[in-house]
């Protein structure tokens, strides 16, 4: 048998660094895993291909090719609404349906979230904060507003009554937050006229309720996760868009994207984090507004492959590029995140494919080992793993099938 293992795979720059990629591997060690969902929601993007399958994972966990379970954490905001079509999407690609769990008390997004969210963002025009269109911020707000919905408070409900519910808020909280932006319907365009069609809401309960069907609802999440023989805590987003970066605000993230979830989450279940991954592309790369030190031509870091993902959009636009500016400035955010955790702590380089092997520094090329005693780290990473291949990888962790 397997023993018990405990793994956070984090972001260690802007996101899309290849968490879905070191997911997949960490699974495929551990067949009947489960994958913990804990930050963000559907905006998230993590590719996985084995060369026959390629699937790009929103909601479910990058590990659902590997056989296992999804579970989003109270601090996860799905959104039911899309949930279907994500599974009918994987259901084709794969053959079969992952199994999702929830806590209850996980709060999802709205429409009229991904409304506001939208009218706001492109009122910003030029200054627009990066945003992907999601409502993920927007749901927050909401909540602190007073107005949380819950996974466990629409269970049950019919579709009649989740209607009059979202009327109320729209009513009560959505059109008054529109306002507070200086906008009005009128202003606000098509999302002015979403956020005032009276049908919108009736519709959009429906699809929640459906999205509902697919989630099997967990009383007790701490129970839930004290016997699994091997959970992996699959992060969203990166370390430098976490919500409390202070150095990259505004363009930062609504949610804690280290181990601060997947921490308190194990305290709560009385078990115990074996390892956190930092992953990392073997250059920097940033999906949005911001600042990007150093941003470049992709041609200037190596033979890069076009990015499948993370297309041009209306909301983040195109992918920048840049080196990385020293270990130093990759290990500093990586060390804080750490903090006091004296657990293992290891980085996953990926697309050292194309980049000759080697991570592009300002400060000079480095080998990806040469990393684990480099002082810029303190000697906190046990070891550095590498991918290149978007499909595979050599991740040198104690546990599960070699």
């Amino acid at each position: 048998m397997t023993a018990p293992f405990i793994a956070a795979v984090i972001g260690a720059a802007f996101g899309d660094e290849g968490k879905g990629l070191a997911t997949d591997l960490l699974c495929r060690r551990a067949p009947g895993a489960l994958v913990v969902r804990h930050n963000g929601g559907a905006q998230a993007g993590h590719t996985v291909g084995d060369g026959a399958r390629r699937f790009v994972f929103h909601q479910l966990s990058a590990g659902s090719f590997r056989g296992a379970d999804t579970f989003w954490a109270g601090s996860f905001l799905p959104d039911l609404y899309k949930l279907p079509e994500e599974l009918a999407d994987f259901r084709a690609t794969a053959g079969f349906s992952p199994r999702v769990f929830a806590d209850p008390a996980a709060g999802i997004t709205l429409v009229d979230d991904v409304l506001l969210n939208m009218a706001l963002e492109t009122s910003r025009g030029e200054n627009r904060h990066g945003s992907c269109g999601m409502g993920i911020n927007e749901a927050n707000e909401r909540g602190r507003a007073g107005f949380r919905v819950t996974l466990g408070m629409i269970s049950g409900m019919t579709a009649a009554s989740l209607t009059a519910l979202l009327s109320r808020i729209r009513r009560d909280y959505a059109l008054p937050r529109l306002s507070s932006f200086g906008l009005t319907p009128e202003t606000a365009g098509e999302y002015g006229t979403l956020l005032t069609d009276p049908n919108v809401p009736a519709r959009y309960a429906e699809g929640v309720l459906r999205g509902l069907e697919a989630v099997r609802l967990v009383p007790d999440p701490d129970a839930f996760l004290q016997p699994r023989q091997t959970v992996i805590f699959e992060g969203a987003q990166g370390l430098l868009l976490d919500a409390e970066n202070k150095t990259n605000a505004p363009h930062v993230t609504a949610s804690r994207t280290g181990l601060t979830n997947p921490l308190r989450l194990c305290r709560a279940a009385g078990r115990s984090l074996d390892l956190a991954l930092y992953v990392v592309r073997s250059y920097l790369t940033r999906h949005g507004a911001g600042p990007l030190p150093g941003e470049t031509a992709p041609s200037a870091l190596g033979a890069l492959s076009p990015d499948e993902t993370n297309r041009e959009n209306p909301w983040q636009g195109r992918l920048r590029y840049a080196r990385h500016t020293s270990p130093a400035g990759l290990a500093a955010p990586i060390l804080a995140d750490l903090g006091p955790w004296d657990g293992t702590a290891a980085l996953f380089v990926t697309h050292l494919n194309e980049t000759q092997g080697l991570l592009r520094f300002a400060s000079g090329d480095l080998p990806p080992e040469a990393l684990v005693p480099h002082p810029a780290f303190g000697g906190r990473l046990s070891f550095v793993g590498a991918s290149a291949s978007r499909t595979d990888g050599t991740l040198p962790v104690p546990f599960g099938r070699e």
